[in-house]
C-alpha cells in the first residue's frame, strides 16, 4: 500500500512541478514590457514566426531591432533544424517559409510537409 502512496504522490509532485513552470513561462508580450528584445526576438524564431518591424510594436516606447534580429536569427537556427522539421508539421504547425535561404531549408521543407501530411491524414 505504501508503494502506491508514494507512486502517486511523486506522480503529483511532479504535475505540479509542471504546472508551476508553465504558469512562470514568460511571453513574447512579456519580454517586451521588460525591454528585453533579444528574448522577443529568439520567442518568435524559435516558434517559426515571420521576422517583425519596429512598426509591429508600436505600442512601445523603445524598441531595440537590433538585439531583436540578433534573438531571432538565434531563434530560427534553432527552429530550422530538420531533425524537428517533421515533429513541427505532425503537430500541425504551418511552416510560413522561415527557413528559406538556410543551408537545410530544402531537408527542412521536405520533412516538415511529410510530418504535415501525415497529421492531415490524422484528421
Amino acid at each position: 500500500m505504501k508503494n502506491i502512496e508514494i507512486k502517486w504522490t511523486k506522480k503529483a509532485a511532479v504535475i505540479c512541478c509542471v504546472l508551476a513552470l508553465t504558469a512562470c513561462a514568460n511571453t513574447s508580450e512579456d519580454y517586451a514590457k521588460a525591454g528585453d528584445w533579444t528574448s522577443v526576438g529568439y520567442s518568435d524564431g524559435v516558434k517559426g514566426k515571420p521576422h517583425r518591424t519596429a512598426g509591429d510594436f508600436k505600442g512601445y516606447d523603445t524598441v531595440n531591432v537590433n538585439d531583436y534580429a540578433q534573438g531571432y536569427l538565434k531563434g530560427v537556427k534553432e527552429y530550422c533544424n530538420p531533425n524537428h522539421a517533421y515533429q513541427i508539421g505532425l503537430s500541425g504547425n504551418y511552416y510560413e517559409g522561415v527557413c528559406e535561404g538556410t543551408p537545410d531549408s530544402q531537408k527542412f521543407r521536405m520533412e516538415w510537409q511529410r510530418g504535415w501530411s501525415d497529421s492531415q491524414l490524422n484528421k
